[in-house]
């Protein structure tokens, strides 16, 4: 008999990415979105499968389907999105997590929230473990989802302390390749597009501030290790590449890979916006077996790809 399991956020990125693997291992798979940042293109290829279905809705209102597993993927992860309704991105992160954790106690199965990078803020220490508690503005621009996150982690925590639900929590660092969207504001999906169509790339600040860019193919194993893992591994617990690049470097580096003409260009800094930004991944090495594999211009070359298609159908 096939596991049965929720995706929620499932038509997004990641969450896109992840329903075709569960597929693969032979698993039914539901997944819920409600289409905000999440795209049908993104799933039109799984809807033959008889093994999948998607529902639209909105994780804010309840909902009910009988499931095994749960993964928690729904929220919009881009400043530019969770931006553009701050209170439904709060009201997802918070409303949403307790409908998808009131479920998990329901069906006494397993959940697992994907969280990000973003509880850590602008980080004094680096790179960051999971003890760090952050440095996060509760009144910036970006707290509608830092703090979110942060609340749906706790969230998390009491249920598993006060309800004994299994619960697994994944801290996901910046995280590219085919799904995102066009305009998500994104450096990668950014200076890709920018390069392919031959304009400007636009770099906020002076260009020195550092990420660490994982592949979606390897977050989703990374995903699929910690669900698997033992009920006693609950995390919280890193995911994402420990190599390092300035986001200059990363322009530079997509402006080569696609022999482009475009000229990289300055503005100012946006509030809050992280310095530095790269894991700390003893823990899922250690616990999960579990690293990032794919080089960045490997990584890069498929998402340019991708964009590439994307661009010419849309001018076609």
């Amino acid at each position: 008999m096939k596991n049965k399991i929720l995706v929620t956020g499932g038509a997004g990125f990641i969450g896109s990415h992840l329903c075709a693997r569960l597929l693969q291992e032979d698993n039914e798979v539901i997944c819920l979105d409600n289409y905000f940042t999440g795209s049908k293109r993104n799933i039109i290829e799984l809807s033959d499968n008889p093994y999948f279905e998607s529902i639209r809705h909105d994780v804010t209102e309840p909902f009910n389907v009988e499931v095994n597993e749960i993964y928690n993927l729904a929220c919009p992860a881009s400043p530019v999105n969770y931006q553009f309704d701050p209170v439904q991105t709060i009201k997802t992160s918070v409303h949403g997590t307790i409908n998808v954790l009131d479920l998990a106690i329901r069906l006494k199965v397993k959940v697992l929230q994907a969280s990000t990078s973003e509880v850590y803020g602008d980080p004094e220490i680096h790179p960051q473990t999971e003890e760090y508690w952050g440095k996060v503005n509760p009144i910036g621009i970006r707290s509608c989802y830092d703090e979110g996150k942060r609340c749906a982690e706790t969230l998390f925590f009491d249920y598993h302390r006060q309800h004994e639900l299994r619960i697994k929590v994944a801290r996901i660092f910046n995280t590219y390749g085919p799904n995102m969207q066009t305009n998500d504001g994104r450096v990668v999906s950014n200076f890709i597009v920018q390069a392919l169509q031959g304009k400007d790339i636009t770099i906020y600040g002076n260009g020195n501030q550092t990420r660490s860019f994982c592949y979606v193919e390897d977050m989703v194993d990374g995903l699929i290790k910690l669900m698997s893992s033992s009920d006693e591994i609950i995390g919280p617990i890193n995911l994402g590449n420990e190599e390092e690049t300035t986001i200059k470097d990363l322009a530079l580096k997509i402006i080569k890979l696609i022999n482009s003409n475009s000229k990289i260009i300055n503005k100012p800094l946006p509030q809050d916006d992280p310095k530095n930004r790269c894991p700390n991944t003893d823990k899922a090495k250690t616990i999960l077996k579990w690293r990032a594999k794919t080089p960045l211009d490997i990584g890069l070359k498929k998402t340019i790809e991708y964009f590439d298609n994307l661009l010419r159908k849309s001018y076609k």
